[in-house]
């Protein structure tokens, strides 16, 4: 009765990835109990969320075929167009949020269009316009720009009041840092940069009051969320964020955080249960409104019409 913080499936945000032209679900090595699903069945597993109560799911696509310019990135034909199409028709009161990146689309990796070998801001920011106004038409209740391109934000509001597509939110990473937090996500969506990596566009572990700046230049934008990456090692980031800024905060529990405790969970060095609920909680103890978390069906319960496993009741306190 006085526990201070509590987390519920109304909290969490499921990322799915969703993979052109697949036959059947593809297990992702380094992220056990993830899939790859294909446009169509991607519909089931979002179902069975929404059964457990889990309100939205995040969707990155894979696509057919890559470019040096990810033109992928806004072919209505694609993995998260043709996903987010089948999602509405099926489950329309599930929120739908589309990441906007060219990552997933490059042949290169990079979040953007390069110019020799680095990322031009400004051509850059026409993709992701294009994008963001593609996955809107498609359906998206939501965007969420996860390329830390400067700008993007106020590019991506202009182009959607522009199509008519106004009252599309737009969820920004906005404190998104570079660093070891995605390799299973990279090799999940086969996004890993062929050469370099994204330092010059992500931000420095180490910058605290950089975070904060960005954060508040993507609200003056006119971001409506923002995303503070990865979770667990930005609790401190998350708190005063929280403290200062009075838009929703969302957290990503990042595909390395996941991986880790999956690992030492399958190698019995840790009570994985208990660990992902005392993750979820300090993520939320630190003033995360939302958390985005590869956690959320599992913690819940293991399928489609099975009750939520316990959350935290006093039989736990023995």
């Amino acid at each position: 009765m006085v526990r201070e913080t509590k987390v519920t499936a109304s909290d969490l945000i499921a990322p799915l990835f969703v993979q052109q032209g697949l036959a059947a679900n593809t297990p992702i090595a380094l992220m056990p109990g993830q899939f790859r699903y294909s446009p169509e069945t991607v519909v089931e597993e979002a179902s069975a969320l929404w059964k457990l109560g889990v309100p939205a799911v995040l969707l990155f696509g894979i696509p057919l075929r890559k470019d040096p310019l990810g033109a992928g990135a806004y072919d209505l034909a694609g993995p998260v167009p043709t996903a987010i199409r089948n999602l509405k028709s099926t489950l329309p009161e599930m929120c739908v949020i589309a990441d906007v990146c060219a990552c997933e689309y490059t042949d290169h990796g990079h979040c953007g269009i390069l110019e020799g070998e680095f990322v031009h801001n400004d051509q850059t920011l026409e993709l992701l316009r294009q994008a963001a106004v593609c996955y809107a038409r498609a359906g998206a209740d939501i965007v969420a720009p996860s390329d830390m391109m400067d700008g993007r934000v106020a590019a991506i509001r202009e182009a959607l009041d522009a199509a008519g597509l106004s009252a599309t939110p737009i969820m920004s990473y906005a404190a998104k840092f570079a660093g070891a937090f995605y390799g299973p996500f990279r090799d999940a969506a086969g996004s890993a940069p062929g050469f370099g990596d994204r330092r010059a566009y992500q931000m420095d572990i180490g910058n605290r009051r950089e975070a904060l700046r960005e954060i508040e230049l993507d609200i003056e934008e006119g971001a409506d969320i923002v995303i503070v990456k990865p979770a667990l090692f930005c609790l401190d980031i998350i708190r005063e964020a929280r403290d200062r800024f009075d838009v929703p905060i969302c957290a990503y529990n990042v595909s390395s955080e996941y991986s880790m405790i999956k690992a030492a969970g399958q190698l019995g060095w840790v009570d994985e249960e208990r660990l992902v609920d005392d993750t979820l909680l300090s993520i939320k103890r630190a003033g995360a409104d939302l958390i985005v978390t590869y956690h959320a069906r599992e913690w819940i319960g293991a399928g489609s019409g099975i009750e939520p496993r316990r959350r935290g009741g006093a039989e736990n306190n023995t």
